[in-house]
């Protein structure tokens, strides 16, 4: 089993797309952040959790799924860094293999030096950019492969058969 642990404020900040959305509503860069793992998750079939720091905020530790992410806020003056290494301690075994994806170099080494796989900020929005190509390449080749139907037709009466099947 491969399981990704990702420093979801490290990834806001790094990634263009998400960086220009964190500026002005920071609750939509972390849904889409949760949006593009999902994606992620359901592509490799990979256990991926996210990890925001909660570190001024006095609260309690949250965890919730959304879209088959796991999703954990930290307990209050808890950094996402110590929740991650503690999650590693807890999730690293023989048979799982555990990828944590951060750009903060020392917590690189850190997570390293407890046996897991360092992936940078970087390199994770390239292997997801890689994916979205892949699904989009999988889809237009559904479409090619699309029934033609044996008898030429226009696209009106196309679009009236589509209708009827549709039970305009």
């Amino acid at each position: 089993m491969i399981v990704l642990i990702v420093d979801g404020y490290n990834m806001i900040g790094d990634w263009p797309q998400l960086r220009k959305l964190r500026d002005h509503d920071l609750e939509k860069a972390r849904k889409l952040l949760i949006d593009m793992l999902a994606e992620f998750q359901a592509y490799t079939g990979h256990r991926v959790m996210v990890v925001f720091d909660a570190y001024t905020v006095r609260d309690v530790e949250r965890h919730f799924q959304d879209a088959k992410v796991e999703v954990v806020f930290t307990k209050e003056k808890e950094t996402a860094d110590e929740k991650i290494e503690k999650l590693i301690k807890e999730i690293k075994n023989v048979k799982t293999k555990v990828y944590v994806a951060t750009s903060d170099y020392a917590e690189q080494w850190t997570v390293f030096s407890r046996g897991a796989l360092r992936m940078s900020a970087r390199e994770l929005l390239i292997e997801i950019e890689a994916i979205d190509q892949d699904i989009q390449k999988d889809l237009d080749l559904q479409a090619e492969d699309k029934p033609k139907s044996k008898i030429p037709l226009s696209d009106d009466v196309l679009k009236q058969f589509e209708n009827w099947r549709r039970g305009k």
